[in-house]
């Protein structure tokens, strides 16, 4: 490894805007939803990065600490010396993406299954979760209610205002194709789309490492076992 681990994150605005001078108070781990529930702890990860070892660096890039925000930004209203921690887990995970250490964590290695199933819909359908894809065996805790709304979804939407898959205004309507390929050209020229394409580089490298199956669909091996997979290891208690 001869990257200048901090050298890269100085280079991402939120790093700059997120990290002016840490005290060491603690007062963003106290507000913290996170580390009340996860072994999580963003005092710690400004400390770290104000030492500015590479390989300490390397290791959070590499773990699933960086994973457990929930970017709330608490910390952003409490800091005294105007840090946001929030914006430096954002640096990290950028980072984590850009040189492929995210798969080497169970958290990261999720990127995927959100990559695909938000990130894929969005340019699909213009909407982060389409109805029609969210299904019983994808998401169980739905309950067995959902499997009916799913089967009359025309006419349940329609009773709630919606606008189900017509044209014009309104809540669930089709978005134009035009629509769709002004965002397409959107996510080309802002790096989304490499941003995409490099999450499935590595994931797929890192299938090849696990000895799993991998293709673009999200029922090949790969995509369940990021998909299911957990250790039992992230919160406090374990």
């Amino acid at each position: 490894m001869t990257e200048d681990l901090y050298s890269l994150l100085k280079s991402d605005v939120r790093f700059i805007e997120g990290l002016n001078a840490c005290i060491n108070c603690g007062t963003c781990t106290a507000i913290c939803p996170a580390a009340e529930f996860y072994n999580y702890d963003p005092r710690l990860i400004a400390v770290t990065l104000q030492n500015k070892n590479n390989n300490e660096i390397e290791a959070l890039l590499k773990s699933d600490t960086i994973w457990y925000c929930g970017e709330c930004l608490s910390c952003k209203t409490r800091c005294p010396r105007n840090n946001t921690p929030g914006f430096i887990i954002q640096a990290l995970r950028h980072l984590s993406h850009q040189l492929g250490y995210f798969v080497e964590s169970e958290k990261g290695r999720q990127s995927l299954a959100i990559k695909r199933t938000v990130g894929d819909e969005i340019l699909k359908s213009g909407y982060c979760m389409y109805v029609d894809r969210i299904t019983s065996e994808m998401h169980p805790e739905q309950g067995p209610v959902w499997e009916w709304v799913r089967k009359n979804a025309k006419d349940v939407y329609e009773r709630c205002g919606a606008n189900y898959k017509g044209n014009g205004d309104g809540a669930m309507r089709k978005i134009p194709e035009e629509a769709l390929e002004e965002l397409k050209s959107i996510f080309e020229v802002s790096g989304g789309k490499e941003f995409f394409d490099n999450i499935e580089k590595h994931s797929e490298q890192k299938a090849k490492e696990l000895g799993l199956q991998f293709d673009n669909t999200n029922t090949c091996e790969y995509f369940k076992h990021v998909y299911t997979t957990n250790n039992g290891k992230h919160s406090l208690n374990d």
